[in-house]
């Protein structure tokens, strides 16, 4: 599982470059990291070549939470010892495998690339152009809150989703977040994702308060990508290090995930 590798070319040359979705939240806590990796998970599993980028350059835990040890990171690009697809770390057997997926991962358990600067976050994001052509699917799991490095990583994506619960200070950092990418020009509609719900009629009622907060003031109106129940399974996963589909195949938040990807996927 773990140990970095050459990025393989694809079998047949791609028309298009892979979408690359930012996930973010705004505010810690609200299962960002857990939902890009089972977003990477699903899409692997639908047959799609996924890359998971954890882009917490500050403290990063995509790694921990999948149990690997990369042999590079994100702090070896930054640093220049490495091109951004010498860092990749093939997950579950890679893409092409049942849930495979790649990750490049960040600088786990310190803060020293929290400060770094914005050109080189731009020579990251400007990395992974040369990347894309070689899978289906890049998903870029951003810091919480919305400082400039958080914000200039969300920009470098076409697509955004937005994870947040019920919890009001959950929706208010959120719509901060939307708000200031509009402020900086980003035109791009939000998916929203809300997690750990009650149920996914709740879960509905949530972003249907935050999809009215955005027309009201925004003069726009996000997107619905679905809600995951609350689970006991997820927060055990998490402990086991074991992706959930892999410790619990039958659990309803991996459920809500794969209905999650087929409504990106029609998107």
């Amino acid at each position: 599982m773990s140990g970095a590798h050459a990025l393989p070319e694809p079998p047949v040359p791609r028309t298009r470059a892979a979408p690359i979705y930012a996930v973010a939240s705004g505010k810690g806590g609200v299962g960002k990291t857990w939902i890009s990796t089972m977003l990477s998970t699903a899409f692997g599993r639908a047959g799609q070549r996924a890359l998971l980028v954890d882009c917490d350059l500050g403290l990063a835990n995509v790694d921990v939470q999948l149990g690997v040890r990369p042999q590079a990171d994100v702090h070896s690009v930054v640093r220049g010892f490495l091109e951004l697809e010498s860092a990749v770390t093939p997950i579950m057997g890679g893409p092409g495998r049942n849930g495979g997926f790649d990750l490049i991962a960040g600088h786990s358990g310190s803060g020293a690339l929290g400060a770094v600067k914005l050109e080189e976050v731009a020579r990251i994001a400007n990395g992974l152009n040369k990347l894309t052509p070689h899978y289906d699917r890049v998903i870029l799991d951003l810091a919480a809150g919305i400082d400039p490095t958080v914000l200039r990583f969300a920009r470098a994506a076409e697509r955004l989703i937005l994870v947040t619960t019920e919890e009001p200070t959950a929706l208010t950092d959120a719509y901060a977040m939307v708000k200031l990418l509009r402020l900086q020009g980003s035109s791009v509609v939000p998916w929203v994702i809300v997690n750990m719900a009650e149920n996914r009629v709740k879960g509905r009622k949530v972003f249907d308060q935050f999809a009215m907060a955005c027309n009201e003031y925004l003069g726009f109106k996000p997107r619905f990508a679905g809600a995951i129940s609350r689970d006991p399974r997820v927060p055990d996963s998490i402990r086991a290090q074991t992706p959930l589909p892999v410790r619990h195949p039958q659990s309803q938040a991996y459920e809500d995930i794969i209905r999650i990807v087929e409504t990106l996927n029609a998107g």
